[in-house]
């Protein structure tokens, strides 16, 4: 349910951006390196069913955590795996299968995307994020492409938020078009998105509900 509605929520929410990316990349290399292990871990025994999912995820920007450190093993089991690219300002993401040494090509705001690989329709999101809410709500970058992209899709992908702690806000001001995450992985835990909002599950709670079927 969105509250707290703002007038001024775009001004607003450009000022937090600046200030979460500032933050982010001051983090220290030791410490980032540490904050993703913890996330790696997180998602590869939370998140078993994954194993042999098609999964988007991203190539980091800014200083953001870095999804294949923690997704790349799955390609083991069978796992597909895809990057995101800008076909046009105002279109959905394509997503093109990724894998370690696949031909990549300079794509919007010069972040590298797959060339000329398969088109893949995932069927869980790694999401990136400038910052998330205690309701699971996400603070993107402002283009809109992820609120589009998940909108598009006809059957509704797994959508995992990751980010630091550092990015939590108690409220995005979300609007009509935001989109709640169905799970926020940060390294302090696994959240899942409940009737109150983000509520802290364990690794085996998760697991069960994520378990191969």
């Amino acid at each position: 349910m969105m509250t707290n509605v703002m007038k001024d929520w775009q001004k607003w929410r450009k000022q937090e951006r600046e200030r979460i990316v500032a933050a982010r990349m001051s983090i220290p290399a030791g410490l980032h390196q540490q904050w993703s292990r913890a996330i790696a871990g997180l998602l590869q025994q939370g998140f078993p069913n994954l194993q042999h999912m098609k999964i988007g995820l991203y190539w980091p920007f800014r200083c953001e955590y870095d999804p294949r450190e923690g997704i790349l093993p799955f390609i083991e089991t069978g796992a597909i795996l895809a990057m995101p690219e800008v076909i046009g300002k105002y279109k959905p993401l394509c997503f093109r299968q990724w894998w370690p040494g696949a031909p990549m090509k300079q794509g919007a705001y010069t972040i590298p995307v797959p060339e000329d690989t398969p088109h893949i329709v995932p069927n869980a999101l790694i999401v990136p994020m400038v910052g998330f809410d205690m309701q699971g709500y996400r603070l993107g970058y402002g283009s809109g492409y992820y609120d589009r992209t998940l909108a598009n899709f006809s059957h509704a992908p797994r959508t995992i938020g990751v980010a630091f702690e550092l990015q939590r806000l108690d409220t995005v001001h979300p609007q009509p078009h935001d989109i709640v995450m169905q799970y926020v992985v940060t390294e302090a835990g696994i959240f899942q998105t409940g009737q109150s909002g983000l509520e802290l599950i364990s690794i085996e709670q998760c697991a069960d509900t994520n378990a191969d079927v």
